[in-house]
């Protein structure tokens, strides 16, 4: 289904395991390719929960012109990453050129960050409604929510619903 699409997933310690690792798993399955990229190329990174990863690349090293999309994992690493300009820069050209832009729970700080939010209806944890209001969005409590290329949910109970809009979206693109 995504055998030819290319997908960046972002991550820095304090992601949560649940967000970062069900999508992984279930874009692979799908056929998608997956680079996972950080602030250093081949360093582990701890989940809130006690899983960890290793990432592929390092921001500086990724070509964010050969992604059909980008995942990003709520958790508190949100909080950090959308601090980095790279990855805010990231956002901003997916978002101008169409391309799928994933987020659950607290991602939704990337993407407010990156100024991409405003007109976009979309859910988040509810923790962070009001920044998402803030940013310009139409906030909806939802599982999950697609409005145009961005598809958001608002926790790890609403994994099962999110990734099927998610690979719908991706495979659609």
């Amino acid at each position: 289904m995504l055998k030819n699409k290319h997908i960046l997933t972002i991550v820095s310690n304090d992601y949560d395991d649940l967000e970062f690792h069900y999508p992984l798993i279930r874009l692979k399955e799908a056929g998608a390719t997956v680079d996972i990229a950080s602030e250093i190329k081949g360093q582990t990174y701890k989940g809130k929960y006690g899983l960890s990863t290793v990432s592929d690349l390092s921001f500086d090293e990724v070509d964010i012109t050969k992604y059909d999309g980008i995942i990003i994992p709520g958790g508190w690493a949100p909080d950090y990453l959308r601090r980095l300009p790279k990855v805010l820069d990231f956002i901003r050209y997916l978002n101008e050129h169409k391309k799928i832009i994933g987020s659950i729970c607290h991602a939704g700080w990337v993407l407010s960050s990156a100024g991409i939010l405003k007109g976009v209806t979309l859910t988040s944890t509810p923790g962070i409604k009001d920044d998402m209001m803030y940013a310009g969005a139409t906030w909806v409590d939802k599982p999950v929510v697609v409005d145009k290329h961005i598809v958001t949910a608002r926790r790890p109970i609403d994994l099962p619903y999110y990734l099927p809009k998610l690979i719908e979206a991706l495979s659609k693109q």
